[in-house]
């Protein structure tokens, strides 16, 4: 298997699928990375590095850069889909979704449903999310819970470089609408990636990256890391942890989460975003409904507090889920007899 980042598993991916398929497309602003500037196309290589030599191998017909406008971007891709194409929008950043609601909300989410099953949306809408890199209140959010309470939507959260290729091929021949979200602090993680060209992970599909009797923790994206840490560090105290990372939340694996809950008795949802009408409480209302008599504790969420997310360096750490936090959640889970 090949090593390498997160962002080049994207890019990776995009270039094999549209090697494979003429129908797949790109489109965002700055794909091309550097149109218009002195130094012209894959002069700057895109803001992520995700889109860089796709403009130099197949052209502006396949690579197309757009105003700066999420509704545009977005419309497009659902005019492409229903024209027998295979669009790949990207958004910068995952913020300005709201500008761009329509199109995915009441549009790309429905056109199945609204033609009798007789049309196919397969657009992809990739998006930039989450904090971490100082970029204030509108440059760090994560508004997966928004995109993922939008019937007709599949909502898709990698971690691993692995599980982006697996993923984003699985989403490029999938004929329904996804929401692809990459989290920007994990685009510089390294990890192997399968040589298999036709590599997929389908979707609703978790992955258990610690096993352990004693409590579940649930995460996605950015936050699995943190379980993971907080996992390993209470195994030095005998304390054994399910740590699951979602992959998507659209489908979401009930199976796994309520499996592992009836065996420990205790759950731990860690969310980057804030707390009310979350992927946290909806993981909780899951189980409250669902294994309550297997319950020993509270469900206990940790995640951002119902605030706008702070500029200043000190504060960001201090408004973010950490290891620390969850290894306190899991503690006090652990407290109720």
């Amino acid at each position: 298997m090949a090593k390498m980042m997160y962002r080049d598993a994207v890019r990776n991916t995009i270039f094999q699928e549209m090697k494979r398929d003429d129908s797949v497309v790109v489109l965002g602003e700055d794909v091309v990375g550097g149109m218009g500037t002195d130094g012209g196309p894959e002069a700057i290589g895109g803001i992520w590095s995700t889109s860089t030599g796709l403009f130099a191998e197949f052209g502006a017909d396949r690579v197309i850069d757009t105003p700066i406008s999420e509704s545009a971007i977005v419309g497009a891709a659902g005019g492409l889909a229903l024209s027998g194409k295979r669009p790949i929008a990207e958004l910068m950043f995952a913020d300005f979704i709201g500008v761009s609601l329509d199109q995915i909300w009441n549009q790309i989410a429905k056109f199945r449903y609204m033609f009798g099953g007789k049309s196919r949306c397969p657009a992809i809408i990739r998006m930039v999310y989450g904090a971490g890199y100082n970029a204030a209140a509108q440059h760090s959010q994560s508004p997966h819970a928004i995109l993922t309470g939008m019937p007709g939507l599949k909502v898709v959260m990698p971690t691993t470089p692995a599980d982006v290729a697996g993923l984003l091929r699985q989403a490029i021949r999938t004929d329904d609408p996804v929401i692809f979200m990459e989290h920007k602090a994990l685009y510089g993680v390294q990890g192997e990636v399968p040589d298999d060209p036709d590599f997929t992970i389908p979707f609703g599909h978790a992955r258990l990256t610690r096993a352990g009797e004693d409590v579940t923790i649930v995460a996605t994206g950015m936050m699995v890391g943190m379980a993971e840490q907080a996992a390993d560090t209470l195994a030095e105290d005998g304390i054994g942890a399910d740590v699951i990372d979602l992959r998507s939340t659209s489908p979401l694996d009930e199976e796994a989460i309520l499996d592992s809950v009836e065996v420990t008795g205790r759950l731990v949802v860690v969310d980057e975003a804030p707390p009310r009408c979350s992927l946290a409480t909806d993981i909780a209302a899951l189980v409250a409904e669902k294994a309550f008599a297997s319950l020993k504790a509270p469900v206990q969420m940790v995640t951002a507090p119902h605030t706008p997310i702070p500029f200043a360096r000190e504060l960001e750490s201090a408004y973010l889920p950490n290891p620390d936090k969850v290894e306190a959640a899991v503690r006090k889970a652990l407290s109720y007899n």
